[in-house]
């Protein structure tokens, strides 16, 4: 039996879910692979971080934030390390990046997968940020270093885009990515369909758990120019970031336009699209447009 240890830098929803699916998992994992996998970090921005060497309890650091909305600052565990401290200096085999999204730069996430891959360590992101600015240094980094990068739960809500593309499409060029990325604007777009008004749909999505408080990265666009801009550089290798992406959010969209849709059978949506020409050179847009 080996171990195998993870860095966990975050502890958000997508954190809390990995933990979950890890503790139902463990077992299955251990008696397939051999490896007892150990989460040995967590980082938090304001409410705290573990560490322990010997494996964290995640049911109780779960408990513990929910419960007491911080870590326990009395239990052996806790730790003031910062994330960079536990990439710098912590033995882990793995960092997991699920800090908060920084769209305009893409950091401090893309420093942390840098050190990590730079340590020899592999690296997993559910953040976009480091994708949509930083790819092919970090790919390029990770592949002279002979660790794994991986970002699949970046895009797509986890559906295995990136996986398909380098198992099932290896021969294949792809030089078009259109879709409907972002859930937030997508639901908007739909209940305005109804004639729901708008606080009551930002109430219902609020209640409901699926829509921040701030929902600006949605409806400007920025949030589906990330996904976008992840999909192009890793598919196309376009080399682009997030500002060089045509953008234009929602929030000009009438009812009118609603209407004046519908009455040609087509709805609006917050489409996403990006193509190569002959001369391999990437361009994206982002912008309502009727389907």
């Amino acid at each position: 039996m080996k171990q195998f240890s993870v860095a966990m830098l975050g502890y958000g929803v997508a954190g809390k879910a990995f933990a979950r699916i890890l503790n139902q998992t463990h077992d299955d994992i251990l008696k397939k692979t051999g490896y007892d996998v150990k989460v040995v970090a967590i980082t938090t921005g304001s409410r705290g971080s573990l560490l322990s060497m010997d494996g964290i309890d995640l049911a109780e650091a779960t408990r513990q934030l929910e419960e007491e909305g911080r870590f326990d600052e009395t239990s052996p565990q806790f730790t003031t390390m910062n994330s960079m401290d536990v990439v710098e200096n912590v033995d882990y085999d793995v960092v997991l990046e699920l800090t908060p999204l920084n769209i305009r730069t893409g950091l401090p996430a893309a420093d942390h997968i840098r050190k990590a891959l730079a340590r020899g360590k592999h690296a997993v992101s559910a953040n976009k940020g480091p994708i949509a600015w930083y790819y092919r240094e970090l790919r390029d980094l990770a592949k002279e270093k002979g660790v794994c990068f991986f970002f699949e739960t970046t895009v797509m809500a986890g559906t295995p885009v990136f996986n398909m593309a380098d198992n099932c499409l290896q021969y294949c060029k792809i030089d078009r990515v259109e879709g409907i990325f972002n859930a937030t604007t997508n639901y908007i777009l739909k209940e305005m369909t109804k004639g729901v008004p708008m606080d009551q749909i930002l109430k219902a999505g609020r209640e409901g758990g699926f829509m921040e408080a701030d929902i600006s990265m949605d409806t400007e666009g920025w949030d589906a120019t990330a996904k976008l801009t992840v999909l192009l550089n890793v598919l196309m290798d376009a080399g682009i970031t997030p500002d060089m992406i045509d953008r234009t959010g929602i929030g000009n969209v009438t009812e009118k336009d609603i209407a004046d849709a519908a009455k040609r059978g087509n709805v609006i949506k917050l489409l996403c699209s990006g193509s190569m020409d002959e001369d391999g050179h990437v361009t994206g847009k982002v912008a309502p447009a009727e389907v």
